[in-house]
């Protein structure tokens, strides 16, 4: 017999009664039933129940042992009575009685508890991650990520994509999050970058003549954390394709998200064929978000037109200086008390914004302040534009267009979850399409990009020439999932011309262009073939695939939301040593 183990700890079934079995396994619980002690032993695949007499050697033995021990027990399999059959578990038909117990390693006093799902402080669980990791809701997500990450790449290579690994030391760009930077021993005072992402590598692979790329990539950014984005660092499905056009992209990347939502989803309903383009206006405007959840079927409308010149004072003022109204439905609100409608004005006041009008229907006739002084025909006119039935309700957010955008897309999230209208056991994807190439930026006072850079103009060089910067969209989309951008990507810009002048209107010199971009560029003037591709963050998938809310339950050793690793203790100083070796000297940092 095998010194270790004959099965695994979720091997065993009634079929093995009678045979001699030997497990090596972790100490999961103990129970002392006074003349027989009961040992969950559990391993990376499951749980056996040891039964141990208390004439037998190996008593004394697991008796004195601490949970989490590591043990290799030997004994015979038996058939669990009836009364006792654990029908949650695979092997809870049978025991092993343990005949020998051998200890591999004794474990201390545990800083935190293995056993049962209990919440426990996230600085503990992560100094302790290798402890959390054997806890069994946290061991399958792991094991969950690791299921989604070879469909994701066997999808693809069914596809027709080929796996290459780009370069983890590369060199700064002046786009994008700060970068994470790394100094050189040989070449003093200047520095590495870690990639935020394999971006003008895999263009440069499609230059390169290699026509659909793809790799599982490790990006890096100094961000700050959220719940749906780790510091530091993270992976995503990075892919690109060449001579395709926006649609190629999209029938490339379908069937391989829908098709891992399928097999992951535990049969949750996934949107089925062609994810919906909405165009990003559109988005805005509808949902007040370019990530719209659309298990929520709540839609904003534009109001502003009726309150233009109508007796509601501040609306009329907000409408007349180029503010926007935006109406939210609150479906059956009304057979609620105005305390619903109070608090959600309250709720948007916390969150900064003036406050949420509204307007209660009861049976049939509309009160509150706004259709008190809206007056009774403009608000009978308003209610049958939005299709308000008699126990609606409907909240109103008013402001300058992103200010209202914004409070509007809350409310509507707000006012579904009050109302219990979010669609449950469901990942509805789609497209947001047709972004702006540039916006006004207020505070530089300058016309800048405002997503990627890199993504051709639609209508390219002619509509940079003759267009306003501001009305040029871009070949840029966004795929998002329950709320949830999942990636970014776009259609190449893959012509210097067409890029020296987008640069230009952003306020880039051509010189600037060639220093800060230099390998792109360059290439691009010995042939670039037409391309796009994008990558989607495959911890957001697991997150969604394993309902988590919080990013960091899907990583293997997630830093804290400050990117320190309690576990390995980095950020750590170095020594005076390392720091000659590499040329540089700490800048003491001034005392308040």
């Amino acid at each position: 017999m095998h010194p270790y183990r004959s099965h695994t700890c979720a091997a065993l079934r009634r079929a093995d009664v009678g045979a001699q079995a030997r497990l090596s396994g972790w100490v999961h619980r103990k129970r002392d039933h006074g003349g027989l002690l009961f040992v969950d032993l559990r391993d990376h695949f499951g749980l056996t129940q040891i039964v141990v007499d208390t004439d037998s050697p190996a008593f004394a033995v697991l008796e004195r042992l601490r949970v989490e021990s590591v043990v290799t027990v030997t004994g015979k399999v038996v058939a669990r009575t009836a009364d006792t059959v654990n029908a949650n578990l695979p092997t809870g038909e049978i025991e092993v009685r343990a005949a020998e117990v051998e200890v591999r390693s004794a474990a201390e006093e545990l800083p935190m508890p293995v056993a049962g799902e209990q919440d426990y402080p996230e600085d503990i669980r992560l100094k302790y991650r290798y402890l959390d990791l054997r806890r069994e809701k946290v061991h399958a997500n792991m094991m969950l990520r690791s299921a989604v990450i070879a469909s994701l790449r066997r999808r693809m290579i069914e596809q027709g994509f080929t796996e290459f690994q780009t370069p983890i030391l590369t060199a700064s760009s002046p786009e994008g999050a700060r970068d994470y930077l790394v100094p050189s021993r040989i070449h003093p005072g200047k520095f590495y970058a870690l990639p935020q992402a394999p971006q003008m590598f895999k263009q440069l692979l499609m230059v390169a003549g290699f026509d659909k790329y793809f790799q599982i990539a490790p990006c890096f950014r100094d961000e700050d954390a959220r719940a749906d984005r780790s510091p530091g660092e993270f992976y995503q499905l990075d892919f690109e394709m060449s001579f395709v056009t926006q649609d190629d992209v999209f029938a490339a990347i379908e069937p391989v998200l829908g098709g891992v939502f399928d097999e992951f989803g535990k049969g949750r309903t996934v949107t089925q064929g062609a994810f919906p383009r909405i165009p990003y206006r559109e988005a805005m405007l509808r949902y007040g978000s370019d990530k719209p959840d659309l298990r929520n079927p709540l839609t904003v409308t534009d109001v502003t037109d009726h309150f233009k010149g109508s007796g509601f004072g501040l609306f009329d003022r907000i409408a007349s200086k180029g503010g926007v109204v935006r109406a939210i439905p609150a479906p059956g609100a009304g057979k609620l008390s105005r305390k619903f409608f109070d608090e959600m004005n309250e709720w948007a006041r916390g969150e900064g914004h003036a406050g949420l009008g509204y307007i209660n229907i009861k049976e049939g006739v509309p009160a509150g302040p706004i259709a008190k002084n809206h007056g009774e025909a403009p608000t009978a006119a308003l209610v049958a534009a939005l299709g308000l039935g008699p126990e609606d309700g409907v909240f109103f957010a008013a402001g300058k267009e992103g200010q209202a955008t914004k409070l509007a897309g809350l409310a509507r999230t707000r006012t579904a979850e009050s109302l219990k209208l979010i669609e449950e056991d469901a990942f509805r994807l789609c497209w947001i399409v047709d972004f702006p190439m540039f916006e006004y930026d207020e505070e530089a006072k300058k016309v800048d990009f405002s997503h990627n850079p890199f993504s051709m103009p639609q209508g390219e060089l002619e509509a940079l020439e003759s267009k306003d910067p501001l009305d040029i969209l871009a070949w840029q989309y966004d795929i998002v999932c329950n709320g949830v951008e999942l990636s970014s990507g776009a259609i190449r810009n893959h012509r210097p011309d067409i890029m020296y002048k987008a640069f230009e209107i952003a306020g880039y010199t051509r010189e600037q262009v060639d220093a800060d971009f230099s390998g792109m560029i360059n290439a691009f003037k010995f042939g670039a073939p037409p391309h796009g591709g994008s990558a989607p963050g495959v911890d957001r998938i697991v997150m969604l695939l394993a309902d988590e809310p919080n990013i960091r339950e899907v990583i293997v050793f997630p830093m804290t939301q400050k990117a320190e690793d309690l576990m390995m203790n980095a950020p750590a100083p170095v020594t005076p040593k390392q720091l000659r070796e590499l040329q540089i000297r700490l800048v003491e940092q001034a005392k308040p």
